[in-house]
């Protein structure tokens, strides 16, 4: 497995809603409401800082995500867009959301005006290329829609999309040489060079052209297809391989480009549908007869923004601050991007053998799982909000494992394996659905599958198993692996109970403690150790590991990584010396220095002492204080991390959006609780910071948050309610809410000392469910 970092160094009512008449999609959208839930969603948000977001226009958790390209190569370009940049290359069809590792950036299409460059040039020089100089105050971006004045052809461009199908409009000034440019060769770029090793593209019809290609970025041998067709039927095309015109006909190679040309009178558009596909050019073309058959960009529109106020209104949410507001419903539109679909329209999908295959009737398939980020705080979320979705990502996950040579999935992404990140939380994810009692899912597959997927040496799985540690100068990011690896196994052993395999069970919970071993009382911190038993050495919290070959930690310290015990708060306190030294410890970590080493990754941000919001292996701490009885302090800790890491602005996140996981720590910490271990079903109370709350869980499930509050500023519960029973506990199960229910949370401005402070009222730890 290899970290986003490493790789940036060394390299279905809503399906059908598209196909409804043009007359029902108007009904259907107007009149718009005052407090119509799409206008507190902004895409900008992310787009800025090091979020990773991408502007453009998609539906929720499809295939099609069509945005501006501002750069193609570097960190802050994972998405292909930053809000720093003034010029943009051109639109491509798919996009990452804010992950912190590049890819696609498929098929880009730019229109213009005269002498077609077939370059795109620079940002200092964009008159160089095909690229236009905008401003961001021509764009608009909204759910489902895009738009921006292209200043330097004077184009203006829309963008809007379905599950598979990208529509834009392009409104020309009037010209004898107005040009669509498709460049094939655009992709993700290392060192200035593009990373296709492949293309095919030909002429399919007078007003038709389909191809695709392959890259080798993140996903590497990744494969791409599509098909397009404009409304208007070019007076030329001409095709280019390696930037010479060649004559018309199937073309392959690794740079190949079509430029389009027509006379257009003033403020005439022309439409482009573009498919796109795994499979091949001929399911592109087939997604675009099935979703887009008819020229109505405004149709296509509307139904996108039908889409997405459906699932913006799956929470109905108050709060005092409208910043606040659209910062939640922000969050909840970024989790609604991924995964995505990963299918056509007829059910065939490349597999992670990079095969072709047919989905059974009815079944869905996805990519795009950020794993190692979402298991914590997306996947919780959609288990409450998506009740159709979760089996169809549970059996895709099942499909990955059984088909991938690499095994288990870690970080898939179409139809490759990245091995990005440590462990494999395809397990915790499962996990977590089989004890929440979702259905329509062979935990038995699921299982075995898992269980074929954990049998490789390089990883340090072995020594995991046979150690109880992992090897600080034989592998990698020992401290971390074998950290994740334990949180795995406590998933495999609630699998294991769940479908009544004692042993198997038994000896996953054994696993899952070994954790401890790594604990240097000596330094008070988790250690690394070297394959003779000894500590590794120097030590120094703050350094990423004790030596600069490689790493211990993965994107932390040992400072974020003695509190990354997520499936044994209760282990953890003991191991640290109880409930005051680990109160001690915890206090001390939010409040040291800031300070970390030169060689520290920037995802490590969102700096809170030794606290680092901007990065995953953070994100449960503050909540670890209900652990040892004290959920005040996380009441406040929780109150102030929401306030300050958050803003609705493009630089509003504090580290990268990470498909959804930063989104879902703020929806879910304003709704007042939070998974620290999701295999538990367990949700720790933090402190509202809506004002009430209704979340639609589907299947006439209804969950009301409901926040007594006097002032907005009152972070402290002083009462907690579960279902109309006052609790002195600060945490309940999943079973209490599955079917509906009632959260009361009566807010003060102090903080009440007795709530969840008996031994009691604790959470259980490594407690199989």
């Amino acid at each position: 497995m290899i970290t986003r970092r490493k790789f940036l160094e060394s390299a279905a009512a809503t399906a059908a809603v598209a196909n409804l008449p043009a007359k029902t999609l108007l009904a259907m959208a107007a009149p718009v409401a005052k407090d119509d839930v799409l206008q507190w969603a902004d895409p900008k948000i992310g787009t800025g800082g090091h979020g990773h977001t991408f502007p453009g226009a998609s539906v929720p958790f499809g295939a099609m995500q069509l945005s501006p390209d501002t750069f193609n190569e570097g960190w802050d370009w994972c998405s292909g867009y930053h809000v720093s940049d003034s010029s943009i290359m051109g639109f491509s069809h798919t996009h990452l959301s804010g992950t912190g590792a590049s890819d696609l950036l498929d098929f880009l299409v730019m229109p213009g005006v005269g002498v077609a460059k077939l370059q795109p040039g620079t940002r200092e020089n964009p008159e160089s290329g095909y690229r236009s100089r905008f401003s961001h105050a021509n764009e608009v971006a909204t759910p489902g829609y895009y738009s921006v004045m292209l200043d330097t052809s004077k184009v203006k461009a829309e963008l809007t999309a379905t599950e598979r199908v990208g529509v834009h409009r392009y409104t020309f000034p009037a010209s004898d040489s107005a040009y669509l440019i498709v460049d094939l060769q655009h992709a993700q770029a290392n060192k200035g060079k593009s990373l296709v090793v492949s293309a095919e593209l030909g002429q399919t019809a007078p007003d038709s052209i389909a191809g695709g290609h392959v890259t080798n970025a993140w996903g590497r041998g990744r494969h791409a297809f599509f098909a397009l067709t404009v409304s208007k039927k070019p007076k030329k095309v001409v095709f280019f391989k390696d930037d010479a015109e060649v004559p018309v006909g199937k073309l392959t190679g690794a740079n190949l480009k079509a430029v389009l040309y027509f006379d257009t009178k003033a403020n005439e558009t022309i439409l482009v549908k573009t498919g796109i596909s795994a499979v091949g050019p001929d399911g592109a073309a087939n997604n675009i007869k099935a979703e887009v058959p008819a020229w109505d960009f405004d149709a296509v529109r509307r139904s996108a923004e039908v889409k997405w106020r459906q699932q913006l209104g799956k929470i109905h949410a108050d709060f005092a601050d409208v910043n606040h507001k659209k910062i939640f419903y922000s969050a909840l539109y970024h989790m609604s991007l991924g995964p995505t679909r990963f299918d056509d329209a007829d059910g065939r999908y490349r597999g992670m053998d990079n095969e072709v295959h047919k989905l059974p009737a009815g079944a869905e398939n996805y990519t795009t799982f950020s794993l190692w980020d979402t298991f914590r705080a997306a996947h919780p979320a959609y288990t409450l909000l998506e009740p159709e979705r979760v089996p169809q990502f549970m059996n895709t996950l099942i499909r990955m494992g059984e088909e991938s040579p690499a095994g288990a999935p870690v970080w898939p992404l179409h139809g490759r394996e990245t091995e990005c990140m440590t462990g494999f939380h395809s397990a915790s994810v499962i996990a977590e659905a089989c004890n929440k009692g979702v259905t329509g899912v062979d935990y038995a597959k699921a299982y075995a599958m898992l269980e074929r997927g954990r049998n490789d040496d390089k990883l340090g799985e072995q020594q995991h198993r046979d150690k109880g540690y992992i090897a600080a100068d034989q592998v990698e990011e020992s401290v971390s692996k074998h950290f994740e690896y334990c949180y795995n196994d406590w998933a495999m052993a609630n699998l294991a109970s769940k479908l009544k395999n004692d042993a198997g069970c038994k000896q996953h919970l054994a696993l899952a403690k070994g954790y401890k071993n790594n604990w240097d009382a000596s330094v008070g911190f988790m250690r690394p150790k070297l394959a003779d038993g000894t500590w590794a050495s120097p030590f120094s919290p703050i350094e990423m590991g004790h030596t600069k070959k490689w790493r211990d930690y993965t994107e932390s310290n040992a400072w974020q990584t003695t509190f990354a015990v997520q499936c044994d708060p209760a282990g953890l306190i003991d191991t640290l010396g109880g409930q005051k030294a680990f109160l001690d410890k915890l206090n001390l970590l939010f409040n040291q220095p800031s300070t970390l080493p030169d060689d520290a990754p920037p995802d490590i941000a969102g700096m809170v002492g030794q606290y680092a919001h901007g990065n995953e292996p953070s994100h449960h701490i503050a909540y670890l204080y209900v652990y040892a009885g004290a959920p005040h302090h996380t009441q406040s800790r929780v109150r102030s991390l929401m306030e300050t890491m958050y803003k609705a602005e493009p630089d509003g996140m504090q580290g990268n959006e990470d498909v959804g996981q930063m989104s879902a720590w703020f929806l879910l910490s304003a709704l007042g609780f939070y998974p620290v271990d999701p295999v538990s079903t367990i949700y720790v109370i933090g402190s509202p910071l809506t004002n009430g709350a209704t979340l639609n869980m589907g299947k006439g499930r209804v969950l009301k948050v409901e926040v007594a509050r006097k002032n907005a500023s009152d972070a402290y519960v002083s009462e907690f309610w579960l279902n109309g029973k006052k609790q002195d506990r600060a945490w309940f199960h999943h079973a209490d809410i599955a079917n509906g229910g009632t959260l009361k949370f009566v807010m003060s401005d102090k903080p009440n000392m007795t709530l969840g402070a008996d031994a009691k009222s604790i959470p259980p730890s490594l407690q199989i469910v």
